[in-house]
């Protein structure tokens, strides 16, 4: 079948009143132009009710409404979101109980591991690949593998392992560690460790059978934790692998255990990018049916700041 070259007619096309129609958009959900002097709390207010500006109002009341009713409130870092120097928002969130309970893998103990000795982190791998210097500062080597072998002798997780080790010999910057503030007010931090993915693992002084124990005893710590998450909000930060998966098998241990257990969970992903993993294992399937997950994309420097100072205004 050939086809002509012929203009369709459009005569008889059929309208109806622009007023009529429902709309998704209307002038009262526009933005408000920021007031000098106005504070945060009015800055938050003054976002559109629309997509992520909705989105981010919501995970705000969440998180709220979990602390309000004493709910856990969880958070997963990745190693991206401590070497963006956000170490002081994430203690402040502890000490106003904003933090239940703290999941990282490898790479964010290390990091806060050498914050909490320097004062800095973060090497030039690029500088320093090429003359084999990379991943080889001793004490980070030397003393983080002892904290770990020397808390799995003891029963605990790496998370207790090096919260207890920096407590006991408190380095000079001590007060800007995640874990060793998270020691001192009893806040859990499990780490989640894939061995050969982390600096220290290339140390002659790392030990495959305290790095396996105390990291399969961190997860069993979290799915207790996870346990408690019904009404309450999981938040994945800068994780695109790990934490994902580790979160979606203890959600399926909890489910197992009480298939009611999880009922009411709000789940975030805030990260710079929206990856498969975080979307479907943390914002979609633990939530389906029973809660609600919510996606916030944008720098964790930025947005991690502003989702705290919502959080501290919104307390009462």
């Amino acid at each position: 079948m050939k086809l002509p070259y012929k203009e369709f007619d459009l005569s008889n096309v059929r309208t109806y009143p622009l007023a009529s129609r429902q709309s998704k958009v209307s002038v009262e959900q526009f933005a408000k132009p920021h007031q000098k002097g106005a504070g945060v709390a009015s800055l938050i207010d003054s976002l559109p009710p629309l997509l992520a500006g909705a989105d981010f109002k919501q995970v705000v009341k969440a998180i709220t409404a979990a602390r309000r009713n004493d709910r856990a409130v969880i958070w997963g870092l990745g190693a991206h979101v401590l070497k963006t120097g956000l170490s002081p928002i994430l203690i402040d969130l502890m000490e106003r109980g904003l933090i239940s309970a703290v999941a990282t893998n490898g790479a964010g103990i290390i990091h806060d591991f050498e914050i909490a000795l320097a004062g800095s982190t973060s090497e030039d791998v690029d500088a320093a690949l090429g003359p084999g210097r990379f991943g080889m500062a001793e004490e980070t080597g030397t003393e983080l593998n002892r904290a770990i072998t020397e808390g799995a002798a003891n029963g605990l997780g790496i998370g207790q392992s090096v919260g207890r080790y920096l407590a006991d010999r408190r380095p000079k910057f001590l007060s800007q560690s995640v874990v060793a503030t998270a020691w001192r007010l009893g806040v859990p931090v499990t780490a989640h460790v894939a061995i050969g993915t982390d600096i220290i693992h290339m140390h002659p002084q790392a030990s495959g059978a305290a790095l396996g124990e105390a990291s399969l005893r961190d997860f069993r710590y979290l799915v207790t934790s996870v346990s408690q998450l019904g009404q309450g909000v999981y938040i994945n930060c800068g994780s695109a692998v790990i934490l994902p998966e580790v979160f979606l098998k203890a959600v399926a241990i909890v489910l197992n255990d009480d298939a009611r257990a999880l009922d009411g969970l709000t789940t975030v992903n805030l990260d710079f990018l929206r990856q498969y993993r975080p979307q479907t294992n943390v914002v979609t399937r633990p939530t389906m049916g029973i809660g609600k997950g919510y996606s916030l994309t944008g720098h964790h420097e930025i947005m991690i700041p502003l989702l705290a100072a919502a959080l501290v205004e919104s307390l009462d």
